[in-house]
């Protein structure tokens, strides 16, 4: 079960959704929802990016507004993220979460990390964004060429095994304010990354 929780940032790519997705926007989200002709299911934040008329389109659309305060201690898309995580979804497919805002886009890159339940990626154009914690592996489709950087995020992260990468890691460490696991590059699909503790940033940016 997959949710999709479009944010109010730069959208940078189409949106393709499967019958099964469950449509979430965060507050000025809809926006973005109602240029490109979807219906969310849910709307949930404070209402602020969206004026009485696409507010009355979503309504018609059978839209269902989950309304917070504008003086709250969540951002519009965490709200959106933790209710498809109380709807039962466990996957949750994040767009328009980078933007003009670097306050707003560090703290969305940041929000998987508190919810070791969900998996969370963050799409924005050719470029995806995945969170790994201890004990984790990921698979990386693309193609030779793609770049892989790895981040460290809290500290080490240590035990680091990759497999489809030009230079390698063998369970090795990274440490937070190194760039040496920047811009690696993908020899072939796909690569997979596994994680023995900490915290680790996959970004891949497909060529």
């Amino acid at each position: 079960m997959r949710a999709v929780v479009i944010a109010n940032g730069w959208l940078n790519q189409a949106i393709v959704l499967s019958p099964e997705d469950l449509l979430i926007a965060a507050n000025g989200g809809a926006r973005h929802c109602l240029e490109k002709g979807l219906h969310p299911a849910y709307v949930v934040g404070d209402m602020d990016s969206l004026d009485s008329e696409q507010v009355a389109r979503l309504e018609s659309q059978g839209s269902q507004f989950v309304r917070y305060p504008s003086r709250k201690d969540q951002t519009d898309l965490e709200l959106a993220v933790d209710l498809a995580q109380n709807l039962g979804y466990s996957e949750v497919l994040i767009l328009g979460a980078l933007g003009a805002r670097w306050d707003q886009t560090i703290a969305n890159i940041m929000l998987p990390a508190a919810r070791p339940a969900l998996r969370i990626s963050l799409l924005d154009g050719d470029q995806e964004i995945h969170l790994l914690r201890s004990g984790e592996q990921i698979r990386l489709p693309g193609k030779a060429g793609d770049i892989v950087s790895l981040i460290p995020l809290a500290g080490t992260a240590s035990g680091i095994r990759t497999h489809n990468l030009e230079y390698p890691l063998e369970g090795e460490d990274l440490f937070i304010g190194s760039t040496r696991g920047v811009s690696n590059v993908m020899t072939a699909s796909p690569a997979s990354v596994d994680l023995g503790n900490g915290y680790l940033l996959c970004i891949v940016h497909h060529l």
